[in-house]
């Protein structure tokens, strides 16, 4: 039995096919000036040849995999026409005097950690775009075949160290049982390809690769994270029965898509909204049955780009949102940038601490200018949609005084440009540092809502870096003092008339599930695919049960005493 990453749920029993990849040799020695002129015609025909594999798999993944997916190869077009990219490449080839692999390889190892040093999840897996992209233009250059899964003639557990967006968007669908790789997490491309698959997948198995051979029989189990490679007679007895009863299970979330976030008793309704990053995920958010979005992420607007986004840009985007999601509501935070998220064309300083640093709402009320331009974007979307803003990273109540301030200026740009907008939209904060945690009843008074981050909240809160392996273990969602906080927020918008959401990892978690219903939180947003398995489980308590279940973890002295519990609790109920 191997222990990995569970990434996409669900069971599966089949024959692993091994992608085992061409083995690269990169000539590493010098060249002559004189061959300068060669190297840089290799390279060139390297990246025509690259663009036009990558235009074909674009095309298939458009027609089998849908626009959003087809996406990941039109940003892997752009890297390959990136001047800065190309020029770096070419730069190393004449300067230091090397071969066209070497100078590619150089280049985009440079490129790649860089994104694996920061410590955003989403933004550490654009380290495999490069990678890719760059290994493809290596084998270009070398002649190297590239191998792909559209070859695969039997219905297959595909077992490889990295699956990449080309090897994905190469493969027929129809024979693909699930994955299984050495490499990645639950946003690395394979875990999200397998979600949209609905295909179960295991990945960070570390050795999976070197332990399987094309014709074992293999387990996948997506739901814990676990691959039985050759399992014997039992084991695959009992997962048979297992994987049977999860797939009654899937359908049985299936019928929930349209219903609401209503206790079995009627007493209490949810809002189950969707976390998303671009206008492309709202259609995921929809097809999982999201009532809203509780978590627009904006910086990726600011991204792979040399210059700060227009107005206009921003505004087509929000739009483009508020258009698809109307009426639901959706919620635009303003710029989170910073910490280990720095955008090349602005001036951020190198800071011992950059999690506690100059970023978010920090280095926007510095920076005026960025602020109010996103917020004119914002409220001009504002009249296509039910749009709300929330601000992140605040601590104290003059931060939300002085923000609000340059919305209030932004509003009187736009009346007198005749531009329309919600001149009612609801403004909130993220509250995902212990302080303003603490002093929810006076934030309370300054904004409409509150939405709980809980990943830096509880980082924070437990002095824990979440993405820290040495101490993962002390990162715990359930732990007291992290539900002692959210209780504090929830009571103290409560108090006030306001609503309070949670837009944080803990929000799709299924064992914190009843405990935040009973504490009274009235939005859980997460990733699409965690709101059927949400909703059923709120569907399945009354409100009474919810709070009896909240009373009790609440008195608990224990993280793992109160996770045992709920695992216990959640195991009876599913």
């Amino acid at each position: 039995m191997l222990k990995g990453i569970a990434a996409s749920p669900g069971i599966e029993i089949g024959k692993a096919y091994v992608l085992e990849g061409h083995q690269i040799v990169i000539n590493k020695e010098k060249i002559t000036e004189g061959m300068v002129e060669n190297e840089i015609k290799r390279l060139e025909e390297a990246i025509v040849r690259s663009k036009e594999q990558l235009e074909k798999i674009k095309e298939k993944a458009e027609k089998e995999l849908g626009h959003d997916k087809a996406e990941i190869f039109a940003a892997h077009i752009m890297v390959l026409e990136d001047p800065v990219f190309i020029d770096e490449i070419k730069s190393r080839i004449k300067s230091d005097k090397i071969t066209a692999e070497n100078a590619v390889s150089i280049v985009s190892q440079h490129y790649v950690e860089m994104f694996n040093n920061m410590n955003d999840e989403y933004l550490k897996e654009r380290a495999a775009d490069v990678r890719d992209v760059s290994e493809r233009m290596i084998k270009n250059i070398l002649g190297v075949p590239i191998e792909t899964l559209a070859d695969i003639f039997d219905e297959s557990i595909i077992i490889a160290k990295d699956l990449t967006p080309s090897d994905t968007a190469q493969m027929d669908k129809e024979k693909v049982l699930a994955f299984a790789t050495d490499m990645g997490g639950r946003t690395s491309h394979t875990a999200i390809m397998a979600r949209s698959l609905e295909i179960p997948a295991v990945v960070g198995l570390v050795d999976i690769s070197r332990k399987a051979r094309t014709g074992d029989i293999v387990i996948v189990d997506g739901n814990k994270g676990i691959v039985h490679v050759n399992p014997d007679e039992n084991t695959l007895k009992e997962y048979e029965k297992i994987r049977q009863d999860y797939i009654n299970y899937r359908l049985e979330l299936k019928e929930l898509k349209d219903l609401p976030g209503m206790t079995r008793d009627g007493v209490r309704r949810v809002e189950l909204s969707a976390n998303i990053g671009t206008p492309k995920d709202v259609e995921g958010a929809l097809n999982n049955g999201a009532e809203g979005v509780g978590l627009y992420r904006t910086e990726f607007l600011y991204m792979d780009r040399e210059n700060l986004p227009t107005e206009e840009e921003q505004f087509a985007a929000y739009k483009q949102v508020a258009e698809a999601m109307a009426p639901r509501p959706i919620i635009i935070r303003t710029l989170d940038i910073g910490g280990d998220k720095k955008l090349p064309y602005l001036d951020m300083p190198d800071e011992m601490n950059p999690f506690l640093g100059w970023r978010a709402i920090r280095m926007c009320l510095d920076r005026p200018d960025i602020l109010k331009t996103q917020l004119r974007a914002i409220l001009r979307a504002s009249f296509y949609g039910n749009v709300k803003i929330m601000y992140p990273m605040i601590c104290r109540a003059e931060e939300i005084i002085k923000a609000n301030s340059i919305l209030e200026e932004a509003k009187k740009e736009l009346k007198a440009e005749g531009i329309p907008f919600d001149d009612n939209l609801e403004v909130g904060i993220m509250v995902e540092i212990p302080s303003a945690a603490v002093i929810a009843d006076i934030l309370a008074k300054e904004v409409d809502f509150f939405s709980i981050g809980t990943n830096d909240l509880i980082q924070y809160t437990l002095a824990v870096d979440r993405m820290n392996e040495h101490i993962s273990n002390l990162y715990e969602p359930l732990h007291p003092a992290v539900l002692r906080l959210v209780k504090n927020v929830i009571d103290a918008s409560h108090s006030a008339g306001k609503w309070t959401g949670m837009c944080g990892e803990m929000a799709g978690d299924v064992t914190a599930t009843p405990i935040l219903l009973g504490l009274g939180l009235d939005e859980f947003s997460m990733s699409a695919s965690s709101i059927p398995q949400v909703k059923k489980i709120i569907r399945s308590l009354t409100f009474d049960e919810a709070k009896q279940i909240a009373e009790k973890a609440l008195k608990m002295e224990k993280p793992q005493e109160i996770r045992k519990m709920m695992e216990e609790f959640i195991e009876k109920i599913k």
